[in-house]
């Protein structure tokens, strides 16, 4: 199995929030679960470490992430401050074929919850935000952006429930709808309330004491990611 894929079912498998907070992600396991070399494990552990959906300790391997409210306010103000500005511009800026590109992403968005792939929803989530950011052409901003919606990415995969997708979907909307019709007052409105209600709706799940083993997720995870392939043989490793 290559990297990109060991990748992408790893990243679907910790955005799903399948995995309990704290657990150890042993390469060794790992390797023998995928069938490759613990090398390859590490670099894709590092990889989700960089990318903050893992925890990289020195000396003590790969953690799924626990994620702290006490840090989500101070997250998302830095959000609305940023955000909003984001949206101020876009809304004096955007281009017809930009805002064609923002209409098929927040389609997308809602096919992927009615369809009920809340992995694919949380990640589309995230990249309307990166998209904004990438629509202001400015590195800075595009940076910034992508390090504190990453901070936030388990926030909302831990703690809103699957009523607050579909409301975080249609808040994405009214963004959309505001910078369409070049309103900037709305589009900053709609984006510092959509940031604000995201942090209120940040409830902790119920966790149960013992959930499934890291071998038994992992494993239903590789099989639909081959059945998604189109892989006919057996899902076993």
């Amino acid at each position: 199995m290559e990297e990109a894929e060991i990748h992408a079912i790893l990243s679907r498998l910790l955005l799903a929030g399948k995995l309990p907070g704290s657990m150890k992600l042993g390469e060794h396991k790992l390797a023998e679960l995928f069938g490759v070399s613990r090398e390859r494990v590490r670099k894709v552990l590092h990889r989700l470490g960089h990318e903050r959906l893992l925890k990289i300790v020195k000396n003590r391997g790969a953690f799924t992430i626990e994620p702290d409210q006490r840090e989500a306010h101070l997250i998302y103000e830095a959000r609305r401050i940023l955000e909003s500005g984001i949206a101020a511009h876009l809304a004096d800026n955007l281009t017809d074929a930009q805002v064609e590109r923002l209409r098929d992403h927040v389609d997308r968005e809602a096919d992927a919850l009615r369809k009920g792939d809340r992995a694919t929803w949380i990640r589309l989530s995230a990249e309307f935000h990166f998209v904004l950011a990438e629509m202001t052409e400015n590195p800075i901003i595009q940076r910034q952006a992508k390090e504190l919606v990453g901070r936030t990415m388990m926030l909302v995969t831990f703690y809103e429930t699957s009523a607050g997708s579909t409301c975080g979907c249609e808040e994405h909307r009214a963004i959309f709808r505001a910078l369409a019709g070049r309103e900037r007052g709305k589009a900053v409105k709609a984006m510092s309330s959509h940031l604000s209600l995201v942090e209120t709706r940040l409830k902790p799940l119920v966790c149960v004491e013992e959930g499934p083993s890291l071998e038994s997720v992992l494993t239903q995870e590789i099989a639909t990611y081959r059945a998604w392939r189109g892989e006919l043989e057996p899902a076993t490793i």
